[in-house]
């Protein structure tokens, strides 16, 4: 799967620098290229001359080389690879990769590569548990790159707990798995509609009725979609999350309303739709032009039902189309979304619970039920929300 890849490995100061040795041994075994750049602290873990006779190419430290003054062109780098690999990810060097700190070759090169990027975090428990790590991390995937969970044990300061760097076979299957949906393409040729992230019902100026969905469940869809071929829409509501596969275009609305003219307005000429939002289920009855001014009393807001927009799909979809919706539940969690999957004409729906640790809005993770028309129950464990994502697409694929 990984013959003829080209990947780049960048190496950061961090004690789980000794394991990419066995990380390059294993990618060039697979047959795949292999450029090593080493930030300078790096070389104090590892030698040059080790990554260098492994990965049968010159390491890459400086901007240019002192002896010839050959520079070393960041740029080339970037477009050369098909993926690239940061590991170890040190704490230093995830918080330069998510603020634009461009001050070493690794830094300039992950800033200008175009290719998907795997980051492989590796600290002390405390450091990886620290609110900085922790939001330097969101944002790196906020921007799209592949976070390799760091895995728990004894660390280098005796301490026990997260924050070990995934082993290179680990790493290895993560990047066999990525390339094997690209190049399975079992969505090629296919639209999808996906709907993603909360809506803002507007109260005033200042206000809105919202939810807190993240939008990373509908993202996470949309981009293993992508990846397996297909052309997907989403409708976004407000995320802070970026897109970047080009088979990806991004509509962004606020409303339920708004969410729900784009989606109807596009879905019949796509071959599945996902109804992954959160829409509010209610919106203001009246909409104050100015901002309400707070006063000693109680304050009512009149609101009236949004439209259904799973339900509105479901209305006016072929025998060729395929449409899927979500519920998220805190009761009755089964029997509500066998009511749901009826009432909506969905083919098959995603079943998730708030009572479940891990699952639900803003996490990394969820834990699904997967029922279809003929009421066949899948059920799954919990898993990042990109495998989620995966078994959500399959269940697709088998319907159209």
């Amino acid at each position: 799967m990984l013959q003829g890849k080209k990947f780049i490995l960048g190496i950061s100061g961090g004690i789980a620098a000794y394991k990419c040795a066995q990380l390059t041994r294993l990618l060039v075994k697979e047959g795949a290229e292999v450029q090593v750049i080493m930030t300078k602290l790096a070389k104090q873990f590892i030698t040059p001359l080790t990554m260098a006779t492994l990965s049968k190419r010159p390491i890459l430290v400086e901007f240019f080389d002192p002896e010839n003054g050959a520079w070393n062109s960041h740029v080339d780098s970037g477009l050369w690879a098909d993926a690239m690999i940061v590991a170890p990810a040190t704490a230093n060097t995830m918080g330069k990769m998510a603020n634009g700190v461009a001050d070493n070759l690794l830094i300039t090169t992950y800033l200008s590569a175009r290719c998907p990027v795997f980051v492989a975090p590796t600290m002390d428990l405390d450091m990886y548990q620290h609110p900085s790590t922790q939001r330097n991390m969101s944002t790196l995937r906020s921007y799209g790159n592949h976070l390799i969970e760091p895995n728990a044990g004894e660390l280098a300061s005796g301490l026990v707990g997260k924050g070990r760097m995934a082993e290179p076979e680990e790493i290895v299957a993560e990047l066999k798995d990525f390339f094997a949906k690209k190049e399975k393409q079992d969505l090629s040729g296919k639209k999808v509609l996906v709907t993603a992230g909360p809506t803002h019902e507007k109260i005033d100026p200042v206000r809105f009725i919202g939810n807190y969905s993240s939008g990373k469940m509908g993202y996470a869809l949309a981009e293993e979609l992508a990846d397996r071929g297909a052309k997907v829409t989403l409708v976004s509501g407000p995320t802070q999350i970026s897109t970047l596969n080009p088979n990806i275009e991004r509509i962004n609305v606020v409303s339920a309303e708004e969410m729900y003219e784009a989606s109807s307005s596009r879905f019949e000429q796509m071959d599945a739709a996902i109804m992954c939002a959160a829409v509010a289920d209610y919106t203001p009855v009246h909409k104050a032009d100015e901002k309400m001014k707070r006063n000693d009393n109680e304050l009512s807001v009149e609101l009236k039902a949004t439209t259904d927009i799973a339900a509105a799909l479901g209305e006016k979809k072929s025998d060729k189309q395929v449409l899927v919706g979500f519920a998220l539940e805190t009761q009755d969690a089964m029997s509500n979304a066998q009511k749901k999957l009826i009432k909506k004409n969905l083919d098959f729906i995603v079943l998730n619970s708030l009572k479940d640790k891990g699952a639900g809005f803003n996490s990394y993770t969820n834990k699904i039920t997967i029922i279809d028309k003929h009421n066949k129950i899948k059920e799954f464990s919990l898993k990042s929300k990109a495998d989620v994502a995966s078994d959500i697409v399959d269940e697709l694929v088998g319907c159209l």
